[in-house]
């Protein structure tokens, strides 16, 4: 019978790819970070040590695949989400998605964003990758500007702030801060609270419109 690795080397190389970091990332939330040693992961997949090597060159290589994978399983999520003809109401999905996407693979995020795996620091080149997960979000407030929704302002920083504002409800979340019945709430009102800054009719500092 064939191993997890075999079946899945079957499929091709990004197959293979995959069903190591799907076996890696179970581990590490499993049994927690001394699991992830590459005899352990190669053990679970039934595939040889050298093959790990190979693909990831050491466990330090390991880590930063999984915190890579994460933030393209982000970026993937955040494509996928259907454009409108309204770009705030697009926006707003993409936060949505944001929030839908951390919950369904809470185990990724907390390796891209919580330590989870102690001592990992992620490479120059790997925070460069994972800036691309939020191209999408970048673009779709430049859409709001460009439509007149958004007052004239920097998309990126923009983004980012948004990108703060989200990330801090979902890990709450996350945490069990915010239960079940009140989070979904929650986080539509501080999205909103946070998007009601950069209106284009949103008051100034005088009280008077900014626009």
């Amino acid at each position: 019978m064939n191993t997890i690795y075999q079946a899945a080397l079957q499929r091709g190389q990004e197959s293979a790819r995959a069903a190591v970091l799907d076996c890696a990332i179970g581990l590490l939330i499993a049994d927690g970070p001394a699991a992830l040693t590459m005899r352990r992961v190669a053990a679970e997949i039934g595939a040889s040590t050298k093959v790990l090597y190979t693909m990831f060159g050491a466990k330090e290589g390991l880590a930063d695949a999984l915190y890579r994978e994460g933030f393209a399983r982000l970026r993937r999520a955040q494509e996928q989400t259907r454009l409108t003809d309204d770009p705030l109401t697009h926006l707003n999905d993409l936060g949505a998605a944001y929030r839908q996407h951390a919950l369904a693979e809470p185990a990724y995020y907390r390796v891209m964003f919580e330590q989870a795996i102690p001592g990992y620091r992620p490479s120059a080149e790997s925070l460069a990758s994972a800036e691309t997960a939020f191209e999408t979000s970048v673009a779709a407030v430049g859409a709001c500007i460009t439509a007149g929704v958004f007052r004239p302002g920097d998309p990126y920083e923009i983004s980012k702030l948004l990108w703060a504002a989200a990330h801090g409800a979902v890990s709450l979340e996350l945490a069990g801060h915010f239960p079940p019945d009140t989070a979904d709430r929650r986080f539509t009102a501080l999205m909103a609270a946070v998007g009601r800054a950069f209106l284009a009719d949103a008051p100034g500092p005088d009280g008077g419109p900014t626009a």
